[in-house]
């Protein structure tokens, strides 16, 4: 049996399949093996250093205060970003020089600069230029460099999403007048979500793991930030380390699974019924449409 990607595997290539599978898995079980070894020779493992995590003041004091600041600055970075990447994205597909080449700039700009740096610059024009208050001033800075950058980044996915698509579909909504803004609203934007979507995602689960640059660096006091002061309190830097490791895990991967269902349900709402109209329907509608004709005809003799 063939497929049209690749030939199906023979018995000894599923042989070697099984083989590779089983080989892959028993080094994986003592590479974890050897994890939970070190582990235990350092002390690690010890219900002393991971007692702290059952009782509801490492969560309170530490943990979800910082996973609040994380949510925090990753939303208000998404919901800046996203508009603004799919504004400077089309503009770079305007047929107007004016518009095309400032926003390439742009895009091209902040997508060569390392969002980190973005955080600093926008941190010490915060502390020379405005009044922001200093214990709010991190959260801003961390906004502005995800925003920038990811809106960059987001630009290029949306512009590369819409080229995706046949040009019979630009050339089909110009054949019945319409104008290049409608056809972007109303044509290719709709199309291009569904092929978008799965760059978009990985793009915000980015954002969301790079608020972790602004506690480094600004002393934003996101989820990883948090978690050295619990460490220290606990002198547990290893189990805080796995804890919050799962926290980004589970994050991130309830953000692909909703984005993995939106685009199940965007196929399936584009996707035609599949009814098969019967020979009596086929005449009901030949009839409606003759009617209608002749209603039209007679209208316009009047």
């Amino acid at each position: 049996m063939t497929s049209v990607l690749y030939d199906a595997p023979g018995p000894r290539a599923k042989r070697r399949n099984v083989l590779f599978s089983v080989v892959f898995f028993v080094l994986l079980a003592l590479l974890l093996w050897w994890i939970w070894q070190t582990m235990d020779e350092k002390n690690q493992l010890e219900w002393a250093l991971w007692k702290p995590f059952t009782t509801s003041e490492a969560w309170t004091t530490y943990l979800l205060p910082g996973l609040a600041d994380t949510l925090k600055a990753a939303a208000l970075s998404m919901v800046i970003a996203l508009p603004l990447g799919a504004v400077l994205g089309i503009a770079r597909m305007s047929d107007h020089r004016w518009v095309r080449i400032p926003s390439g700039a742009v895009v091209e700009f902040f997508r060569a600069i390392p969002v980190l740096l973005l955080m600093l610059f926008a941190n010490e024009f915060y502390v020379r230029s405005t009044g922001i208050p200093s214990d709010e001033r991190p959260l801003y800075a961390v906004v502005t460099g995800l925003v920038l950058y990811n809106a960059s980044v987001l630009a290029e996915i949306v512009r590369a999403g819409i080229l995706s698509l046949p040009k019979g579909q630009s050339e089909a909504a110009m054949a019945i007048g319409l104008r290049k803004s409608q056809t972007m609203s109303s044509i290719l934007l709709p199309q291009a979500v569904t092929a978008m979507l799965p760059a978009i995602v990985s793009q915000l689960v980015v954002i969301v793991k790079d608020t972790a640059l602004g506690g480094v660096m600004l002393g934003f006091t996101e989820l990883l930030n948090t978690r050295s002061t619990l460490a220290a309190n606990y002198a547990n830097v290893i189990p805080s380390f796995i804890v919050v490791a799962v926290i980004f895990i589970i994050l991130n991967f309830i953000l692909t699974s909703f984005a993995s269902w939106l685009e199940r349900r965007l196929r399936r709402s584009k996707r035609s019924t599949g009814a098969v109209l019967g020979a009596d329907k086929v005449d009901d509608v030949n009839a409606a449409e003759v009617g209608g004709t002749y209603g039209a005809g007679a209208g316009g003799s009047i």
